[in-house]
């Protein structure tokens, strides 16, 4: 059970606003709740000139809100000295999920190279990994949007959530070998309307916040966990613009 805040017992899973324990009726709720806030949230999108790090935020914020008090909050502001873990993934220090982010975006406003490296763009969206729960839905959302501006689309009907969360692993692993672009290249096509994505990403399998690996917490200051933390950004081999 990922319990960063150590307060399970007590507030439920993530200090959801209900204080609910039982997982799987929290990932429903999550999954319902996006369902019916996707459409503010494309809304939202579709009126920013230029999609920036605090519309990430305001995004998970209009998405989540209703079950999360933290939502919108990154990971600086509610968990500053944990490291988040998946398996062998290190996510990026809270600090720097704001420059990982930004990072993304800023590449995605290039039209030539968001059209040539999408997997590239997302695999910062998702090694920043902002917020303790619903990233890939947020960062999903702000995909598309940014795809569709650059007149293009990834058909993400036709993905699969194993090979796809394998190739994103990889990613954030070695973002200079371009492992996610190479996935997704064969579901790149013309872009499609905003109206026609929201109604097929609201039922797409994959989406409903399930993962047989499950996030883990541990404290920054554990000589171990700052340890294993540097090696893993030493073999990513990735610098961040400064």
């Amino acid at each position: 059970m990922f319990d960063p805040f150590g307060d399970y017992a007590d507030a439920g899973y993530l200090r959801n606003h209900i204080g609910e324990k039982d997982l799987e009726l929290v990932k429903v709720a999550e999954h319902e709740l996006f369902r019916a806030q996707l459409p503010r949230a494309l809304s939202y999108l579709v009126s920013c000139k230029r999609i920036g790090y605090h519309d990430f935020l305001e995004v998970h914020r209009i998405l989540f809100d209703g079950l999360y008090p933290w939502a919108g909050q990154d990971r600086a502001q509610v968990l500053p000295e944990r490291a988040v873990i998946k398996g062998e993934v290190y996510f990026c220090h809270p600090r720097d999920c704001q420059r990982a982010v930004n990072e993304g975006l800023s590449l995605a406003q290039d039209k030539k190279l968001i059209a040539t490296r999408p997997g590239f763009v997302m695999g910062m969206f998702a090694y920043g990994h902002p917020f303790l729960d619903g990233n890939g839905r947020t960062m999903l959302l702000i995909h598309a949007e940014l795809c569709f501006r650059a007149g293009l689309s990834v058909d993400w009907t036709r993905t699969g959530k194993g090979p796809y969360l394998e190739a994103l692993t990889l990613e954030i692993q070695d973002p200079n070998a371009g492992h996610l672009d190479a996935y997704l290249r064969p579901f790149i096509g013309a872009p499609i309307s905003r109206d026609q994505w929201a109604q097929s990403v609201a039922t797409m399998p994959g989406l409903d916040g399930t993962n047989d690996l499950q996030d883990t917490a541990a404290q920054y200051e554990d000589p171990d966990v700052t340890k294993r933390y540097q090696a893993f950004e030493r073999r990513r081999g990735y610098k961040l613009d400064k």
